[in-house]
C-alpha cells in the first residue's frame, strides 16, 4: 500500500475553522501539505466574523509540526476569493488543491424563503465556490496539475425538507463540478463532489422535530453507529480525492456514517418514439412505465455523451 503524501503541495480549505473543514485541513497538513486555513469566523447562520477560528486551526497545525497560514477573507465576494488564493501564492508560491467547504445554514419552508436567506446561501455556497476556484484554476492550468473537491449535499441530490435554498446552492456545485472536470481534464485538473454526513454546529439551524427524527435514526443503529457521525469519518475520502493517487474526476461521492459510495445522475434506457413527428402526450402516457423504468441505465459523461447513448439506443 503506497502512502498518500502531500509534500510540496499547497492546499486551500475554505470554512476550515471548525467541523469538517478543520479535519480536512489537519489531515492534509499531517501528510505534508502547506495549508491555507480560510474561515470568516462567523456563526452557523453566516452572521458575524472573527479571526479566532482560522487562527486556532492554523496554530494547531503548526504545533503539530505542520505548515499553515490563516486567512479571514469571505468567499462570498470575488475580492475575497482572489484574496484567499493570493494568500496561498504569497506564502507558498502555488496552489494544488482547493476544498470548497465554506458554508452556513438558514433553514426555511419553501414558501417562507426571503431574499436575504436566498442571497446569503447562494453567495456563500455557490458563488463562493466559484470565486475561490476560478483564480485557483488559472494557477492550476499554468502548473498542469490541480485537485478540486466541492462539498455538495445529500439535500441537493435527494432532497430534505426546509432546505430548498441550501439544496439549490449545493446542486449548483454539482453542475460546476461536471463542467470544470471536462474543461480541466486537458490540464491535469481533476474535480469531484462530495455528499458528506457529519455532526456540526449547523445542526442548531435545523427544525427541532427534524433534528429529533435524525437523532432517532442514529439511536436505532445502536452499537452499529459507533462514532461514525463525526467529521473525521468523512475526511479520508476528501484526502484521497485531493491526492495525486486519485484518478477519479467528474464524480459524486457519498460519505455518510462510515459508508463510502459513488452517487450519480443517470438516464434510463427509456423509450424512443418516431423520428418524423413528435408523439402526443397520450402516446407518451402509454409508454410511461418504460420511460420511468430504471432497470437499465447509463451515466453520461457529458451532454454530447448522452447524444451518443441515444444513438446507441436507436441502433438496437
Amino acid at each position: 500500500m503506497t502512502a498518500i503524501d502531500f509534500t510540496h503541495r499547497v492546499a486551500i480549505v475554505t470554512g476550515a475553522g471548525g467541523g469538517l473543514g478543520r479535519t480536512f485541513a489537519m489531515a492534509l497538513a499531517a501528510r505534508g501539505a502547506s495549508v491555507v486555513v480560510n474561515d470568516l469566523g462567523g456563526r452557523f447562520d453566516g452572521q458575524g466574523s472573527s479571526p479566532g477560528m482560522a487562527d486556532g486551526v492554523a496554530e494547531e497545525i503548526r504545533a503539530a509540526g505542520g505548515t499553515a497560514v490563516a486567512n479571514y477573507d469571505s468567499v462570498a465576494t470575488r475580492a475575497g476569493g482572489e484574496g484567499i488564493v493570493q494568500t496561498a501564492l504569497d506564502k507558498f508560491g502555488r496552489v494544488d488543491i482547493v476544498i470548497n467547504n465554506a458554508g452556513h445554514l438558514r433553514n426555511a419552508r419553501f414558501e417562507d424563503i426571503d431574499d436575504d436567506t436566498l442571497d446569503s446561501i447562494i453567495d456563500v455556497h455557490l458563488k463562493g465556490a466559484i470565486y475561490v476556484t476560478q483564480p485557483a484554476y488559472k494557477v492550476m492550468k499554468r502548473q498542469g496539475y490541480g485537485r478540486v473537491v466541492f462539498m455538495s449535499s445529500a439535500a441537493a441530490a435527494f432532497g430534505n425538507p426546509q432546505q430548498a435554498a441550501y439544496a439549490a446552492a449545493k446542486a449548483g456545485l454539482l453542475g460546476i463540478m461536471n463542467v470544470l472536470a471536462l474543461e480541466g481534464s486537458a490540464h491535469g485538473i481533476q474535480c469531484n463532489a462530495l455528499l458528506p454526513v457529519a455532526t456540526s454546529r449547523m445542526e442548531a439551524a435545523m427544525d427541532p422535530a427534524q433534528l429529533a427524527a435524525f437523532t432517532a435514526q442514529y439511536a436505532a443503529l445502536g452499537e452499529k453507529l459507533g462514532s461514525s457521525y463525526l467529521p473525521e469519518f468523512v475526511t479520508p475520502l476528501v484526502v484521497y480525492l485531493a491526492s495525486e493517487a486519485c484518478s477519479s474526476t467528474q464524480a459524486i461521492y457519498s460519505a455518510a456514517l462510515g459508508r463510502y459510495a459513488r452517487a450519480f445522475i443517470g438516464v434510463s434506457e427509456g423509450w424512443a418514439g418516431p423520428r418524423d413527428n413528435p408523439v402526443s402526450a397520450e402516446v407518451l402516457a402509454e409508454h410511461f412505465r418504460q420511460i420511468r423504468d430504471i432497470g437499465q441505465y447509463s451515466v453520461p459523461a457529458s451532454l454530447s455523451d448522452e447524444f451518443a447513448i441515444i444513438e446507441r439506443t436507436l441502433g438496437h
